[in-house]
């Protein structure tokens, strides 16, 4: 039965929908933009958090230059600390084998041979790539630009922190080989 009650619910609720999902597009800012952090992090540090989508590259005690990013997908994301261990403009790029295993359409052409994509404006990993390591190995994992400043601000990659081409050049030339990544 369709009550006077549950018409002024269906109303506000078809009201209030749009508001609430612009309010949330709204709050997401990709541009790097200067903010206040704990002063408990280390000027030179850089600190993720995957469920905000931001990175955070501490320039000072108190602040930060927070860049938007896009994530792993639920189950591939990277969790923990590293360094940077490699910095490189314009890199080639090959996916790992479990990324061929997990989405052979995507990743054919890479199947049973020794092919590396060249670095260039069609390349994955975007402008520059910044590689983390953990006790002197490379994880695999990566901060690095992207083909796709779309997905910035969503769970897409395959574990790689993305930010837009030109974000991840401005940070790249701040951070030096062996600064400390915290993805929380």
């Amino acid at each position: 039965m369709f009550t006077r009650r549950t018409f002024l619910a269906a109303t506000a609720a078809g009201v209030s929908l749009p508001l609430a999902v612009e309010a949330q597009t709204l709050g997401f800012e990709p541009a790097p933009q200067t903010v206040k952090i704990k002063q408990s992090y280390a000027p030179g540090q850089i600190l993720v958090l995957p469920r905000s989508y931001y990175l955070y590259y501490v320039t000072e005690p108190g602040t930060a230059i927070r860049y938007g990013v896009g994530v792993g997908k639920a189950g591939l994301e990277f969790t923990g600390s590293a360094v940077i261990g490699a910095k490189k403009e314009w890199p080639t790029w090959r996916p790992t084998n479990e990324m061929i295993e997990r989405d052979p359409v995507a990743y054919g052409k890479f199947k049973d041979n020794d092919y590396v994509q060249p670095g260039g404006p069609g390349n994955p990993l975007g402008a520059r790539a910044l590689y983390l390591f953990q006790n002197g190995r490379d994880t695999y994992f990566r901060i690095h630009g992207t083909t796709a400043p779309s997905t910035i601000g969503t769970s897409v990659s395959n574990g790689c922190i993305r930010l837009r081409n030109e974000h991840v050049t401005d940070l790249y030339s701040r951070v030096p080989v062996g600064t400390t990544v915290t993805v929380l």
